[in-house]
């Protein structure tokens, strides 16, 4: 997924310093994504930069493929970032600059690695038909982004948690004692969790994490707090279960990770250190060098980057 913003503003990542129980609920800026896709976009939030190593969610649809043209995102670049592509209705096809040409499907893990670059594209297929699901990035911590290789996983089976009125899919890391394959850099779960109507669910937790929810379908109750499509709650640290209500089907995704301790910055798609490393990797891009590689198979130009800011760009810290 890319950031289209024409204009796009710098985002201190970093958590504030409040470690401890929170209920803080959050809700999404409306972003449009090109002409076709409109996107809810809780992370980066101007209260919550970041939950664990999470610093990018957008939640989009169910949108109506008869009425609209669906999702269509020209290649773009990424760098030290990790990108986390899970569908709840409809059909994306990826292609990245490995030559990788995969199709994201509902209950399929799609995780592209970008290390120090790598460019793909996204376009829904296949008409007649909802687009439903959640884009996210991970940032990738100090040593691995210097060193990692660009990389694209598929996962079609993902491993469940199954309690009293819930059933999650555990996508990445880890939630109670289940774990996922996929490969993260940084203690951290991300889960769909499906709840029956009138279930209250209680999942576990770890207490160096810090934890968010976010409301896919459905209205719930976290922690005493309701949420609906479009709102997510931040729940801070020190817990070892969350409590869950709803009255009807609903699904609800969990995000969590221990605290990133890192300074970073991070502007349109590219997540650095520094402003030099953001206007490098710019200007790599603008260049079409060999850094980010060459997406084959799409049908038009690749997105041009927005012109750099007239401000410095300053990395900072969750304590900052």
């Amino acid at each position: 997924m890319s950031n289209l913003d024409l204009k796009p503003q710098e985002s201190v990542c970093g958590a504030q310093a409040d470690d401890g129980p929170a209920t803080e609920v959050h809700d999404a800026v409306k972003v449009w994504l090109g002409k076709t896709t409109q996107v809810r976009r809780l992370l980066p939030h101007k209260r919550r930069r970041m939950v664990g190593a999470w610093c990018f969610v957008d939640h989009y649809g169910p949108d109506d493929l008869r009425l609209q043209q669906g999702m269509r995102v020209p290649p773009h670049p990424h760098t030290s970032l990790q990108t986390v592509s899970w569908l709840l209705e409809g059909t994306v096809l990826h292609r990245d600059s490995l030559g990788t040409e995969a199709l994201i499907r509902p209950g399929e893990l799609n995780l592209m690695t970008s290390g120090t670059g790598i460019a793909h594209s996204e376009e829904s297929v296949g008409g007649g038909q909802l687009l439903h699901g959640v884009q996210l990035w991970v940032a990738l911590p100090q040593p691995v982004r210097d060193i990692i290789s660009p990389s694209f996983e598929q996962y079609s089976r993902l491993p469940r948690v199954e309690g009293e009125g819930y059933d999650a899919t555990v996508i990445i890391g880890s939630l109670g004692d289940v774990s996922s394959a996929a490969t993260g850099q940084t203690p951290l779960v991300g889960a769909d969790v499906a709840l029956s109507a009138a279930a209250v669910a209680r999942l576990p937790l770890r207490p160096n994490f810090e934890y968010a929810a976010v409301a896919l379908a459905g209205a719930v109750e976290v922690e005493e707090h309701e949420i609906t499509v479009g709102q997510m709650i931040y729940l801070g640290t020190d817990r070892r279960e969350i409590a869950i209500r709803t009255s009807v089907d609903a699904r609800v995704l969990l995000l969590g990770g221990e605290p990133f301790s890192e300074e970073i910055v991070m502007w349109w798609n590219f997540i650095g250190r520094s402003h030099e490393e953001i206007v490098q990797a710019r200007a790599d891009w603008e260049s079409e060098s060999d850094r980010f590689g060459e997406v084959t198979g799409f049908d038009g130009p690749r997105l041009p980057a927005p012109p750099m800011p007239n401000t410095r760009l300053k990395s900072r810290g969750r304590t900052a």
